[in-house]
């Protein structure tokens, strides 16, 4: 493992997510997470393709758990399973991490590892409406990419998650070092913040990081994600904007 850069340390950083919400927004942002949870990757056509790498269980080959739905989600659910996805984002899907893949080499040496780590980042992103490249530059910052990462002040993961989370949204068998599990927690309180503040990334990120009111860990992430994780601009609009 690599050097973490001067901007990213991990070890000490601020609480991250350690904004508690109101009582109503907990149960807000805990029925938001529990229906990302029970839905899953979304389902694939016939043939496959790349994110077919989404549904391979973790590498100690234990088999997913299969929750019982309730009810009153099963439609909801049942409806993003079946939306089809259209081959120009399956596309675009697949380009994107054949782009980032070389830039994560720094942090993960293994391919199939950067693969599949890729893959699902994009996925949990997608599902949590992000920019996965943002998300991207959000693990740099808070944890350089260490599954096993534990700040001193006990935040936990790539996305370093604060504990007390598991107990706010009702998951209490939940592991923050599971990678996957740790993505979901951290895109869905990431999505709420911006849903919080109507958009403003500088203070979302903020509140994620535990210090509203101050600027600079949006400036470490934002200066990740310019100086890494930028997304790849296509030829046509490369085209387009030398005109």
């Amino acid at each position: 493992m690599t050097a973490t850069p001067p901007w990213s340390r991990p070890g000490t950083s601020s609480p991250s997510c350690a904004s508690a919400s109101t009582p109503d927004r907990r149960r807000a942002l805990a029925r938001l997470l529990a229906v990302v949870a029970l839905a899953g990757p979304p389902a694939l056509g016939a043939d496959g393709d790349f994110l077919d790498a989404l549904a391979i269980p973790p590498d100690d080959g234990a088999p997913p758990v299969v929750r019982v739905l309730p009810a009153t989600l099963r439609p909801t659910l049942e409806g993003l399973r079946q939306a089809p996805r259209p081959p120009a984002e399956i596309w675009a899907a697949r380009q994107w991490v054949s782009a980032m893949s070389p830039r994560l080499a720094r942090y993960v040496p293994q391919a199939e590892r950067r693969q599949r780590l890729l893959a699902r980042i994009h996925q949990e992103a997608r599902i949590a409406g992000l920019a996965p490249e943002l998300v991207l530059a959000v693990i740099q910052v808070e944890s350089a990419f260490r599954a096993e990462a534990v700040s001193s002040a006990g935040a936990v993961g790539l996305m370093q998650i604060m504990p007390f989370w598991i107990r706010e949204l009702g998951l209490p068998a939940d592991d923050l070092k599971d990678p996957w599990r740790n993505l979901r927690y951290g895109c869905t309180i990431l999505a709420h913040y911006l849903a919080v503040e109507g958009g403003d990334l500088t203070r979302a990120l903020a509140r994620y990081n535990g210090s509203l009111g101050k600027t600079w860990y949006p400036e470490r992430v934002m200066r990740a994600l310019s100086r890494r994780w930028q997304p790849p601009v296509a030829p046509a609009e490369r085209a387009t904007a030398g005109r």
